[in-house]
């Protein structure tokens, strides 16, 4: 076996030996477990805060039971918790904070390997990413999707369809009591969200990437299989600790270009560009933004799943869950990166099947066409790119010329969407600034703005719109977001003017703002910075070292790791 750096602590002699373990002993832990077992540790999101984390506690006491089964001594420890639902302004703004906090715990305890439990959406990218940083043998368990909603007699989806209702509630197509009653059948169990959101694509990623079990995904959170995935998971810890199988070993450039292609054939979230774009930074791959459009102008979209189709997390699990969608992509991937299985991704898919091909569609028949993921867009108006999901916009948008509409804030355009005199048309494009990562600050989820009243009463349901926020996985239109430079850093974006035009060609991959250059310069001359959001704290700090869209919005300071060396003594 591989010398542990738990032996540090709990094999040392002496003052430091004795403080080390019979601290530990108040517990009620037995002399023999500091005979040189591999120490698992249990990072956990879990929290009331979250609702989507709040049953990892017994997620957790099931990776323990694998601990202990398999020689191992299981230590939990908690980790900030960012829950979408409640926190503000977003919790983009504390994902690097998250990631560096478990970062530093792991290098700071006597920790051989670790077990991530995660499930809303930053968690899981923070909790990789932290492991990236420190690189001890690591492996994640989400807590798995909520169980799909019910609504007089169908499936709803959390997120897409509270985007929909609210729309239909603001045209007058369904009753503030009808509202009340979804919201009451949305989210019925413990779990994340059930659509191809965020939380539901970052789980799918992380066995992409090798870095959970394979077919644990996607499993329903209230499925007992979803226990015995983390109890396999607690075994399987005690033995990356004795072979020292790190995330640097999984975490490969072939690994990388796996998710961006299983991405796309998700139809997943666009916030993984952001989320990749980090883990990569942290891992020392090489991968740009430009990699999300050249990797998959060859890949369709083969899940019809919300929001850009019909089908939730739980049907995707029963048609045969992410195996079943990777070994349908077949040649598209490499099958030669290994996993925290101790297997290849090859030999992960053998045998896998689909059983549902409504769910995950053939290669040769599928949902949406090659190019039907997340387009990168770059021109005048983006010259370090924005994102667009094109599989979740109208096709008529996406080719498309028409006059600028502009607020520097989200809550400037709340407070005038509803005017019926509001001077827009179908033709409109409307956009939305200063919510980029130093803008708002924090890079929140408000791309995807409500279609305007007076639109809406005319059955206009998709609208072109532009900012540099990002929009919620569970989101849908023709949202082009992350727009590159943000406002607030002075980029393209903060000179456009209402009425300017705006000229979109996604088969070109261009994004153009059709003003004279001179004009441009003119404006820019005149430009002043918006005043800076905070002048303390954490948030003083992110705004002060965050990366651009573009580059992921990690740290500076972060990018990269520090190693898993153990730290000087404390005593």
């Amino acid at each position: 076996m591989l010398p542990l750096r738990s032996s540090e602590w709990f094999a040392a002699e002496g003052r430091n030996g004795f403080i080390h373990r019979s601290w530990m002993r108040n517990q009620g832990f037995p002399s023999e477990v500091f005979d040189g077992r591999p120490v698992v540790g249990i990072a956990n999101t879990a929290s009331e805060l979250t609702p989507c984390n709040a049953h990892l506690r017994s997620v957790a006491e099931a990776v323990k039971r694998g601990v202990w089964e398999a020689g191992g001594f299981p230590l939990e420890f908690p980790t900030m918790s960012l829950g979408e639902a409640l926190m503000r302004p977003t919790t983009m703004l504390y994902r690097n904070l998250l990631s560096m906090e478990v970062e530093e715990n792991i290098r700071a305890n006597p920790i051989d390997a670790v077990v991530l439990l995660a499930g809303c959406d930053k968690t899981t990218p923070a909790m990789l990413m932290g492991a990236a940083s420190v690189d001890v043998p690591a492996i994640m368990v989400t807590g798995g999707p909520m169980l799909n909603g019910k609504f007089r007699g169908r499936d709803i989806g959390s997120g897409t369809d509270v985007w929909r209702f609210s729309e239909e509630v603001r045209a007058g197509t369904m009753t503030a009591g009808e509202f009340a009653e979804a919201e009451a059948c949305m989210a019925r169990s413990p779990g994340h969200c059930m659509t191809m959101g965020t939380a539901s694509t970052m789980a799918c990623l992380a066995e992409a990437l090798g870095m959970q079990l394979p077919g644990s995904a996607a499993i329903p959170a209230v499925d007992s299989r979803r226990t015995v995935v983390a109890h396999q998971a607690g075994r399987r810890a005690v033995a990356l600790a004795r072979e020292g199988l790190r995330p640097s070993h999984i975490l490969t450039r072939a690994a990388f270009e796996n998710a961006v292609r299983v991405n796309a054939a998700l139809g997943g979230s666009t916030n993984a560009v952001v989320h990749l774009l980090a883990l990569a930074g942290r891992a020392g791959v090489d991968l740009a933004l430009d990699d999300f459009d050249t990797l998959t102008r060859d890949v369709p979209v083969l899940a019809d799943m919300m929001p850009s189709g019909r089908f939730l997390m739980e049907d995707f699990y029963y048609a045969g869950g992410l195996p079943a969608l990777m070994a349908e992509l077949g040649d598209l991937l490499d099958h030669s990166p290994m996993t925290v299985a101790g297997t290849t991704v090859g030999a992960n898919l053998a045998g896998a099947t689909c059983w549902n091909p409504e769910v995950i569609t053939p290669r040769d028949r599928p949902f949406q066409p090659p190019g039907a993921g997340t387009a990168v867009l770059r021109g005048s108006l983006a010259p370090d790119g924005a994102v667009l999901k094109v599989s979740a916009a109208s096709p008529h948008l996406l080719q498309h010329t028409g006059p600028a509409l502009v607020f520097d804030r989200i809550e400037d355009y709340a407070a005038v969407c509803e005017d019926l005199d509001l001077p827009v048309t179908a033709d409109t494009v409307l956009v939305v600034r200063n919510a980029g990562p130093k803008g708002y600050p924090g890079f929140p989820e408000v791309g995807n703005m409500p279609i305007p009243r007076r639109l809406l009463e005319q059955g206009v349901t998709d609208l072109l719109r532009i900012s540099d926020a990002r929009m919620s996985g569970t989101g849908f239109g023709a949202c082009v977001l992350h727009t590159a430079p943000e406002a607030a850093e002075g980029g393209p974006l903060a000179l456009v003017e209402t009425g300017d035009l705006i000229r979109i060609d996604v088969a070109q991959r261009r994004l153009d703002l059709l003003v004279d250059p001179a004009e441009l310069a003119r404006r820019r001359a005149v430009w002043t910075p918006p005043p800076r959001p905070a002048t303390r704290g954490w948030t003083s700090l992110y705004i002060a070292h965050v990366l651009p869209a573009s580059s992921g919005a990690d740290l500076d300071f972060l990018v990269g790791g520090s190693g898993h060396d153990v730290p000087r003594h404390s005593h």
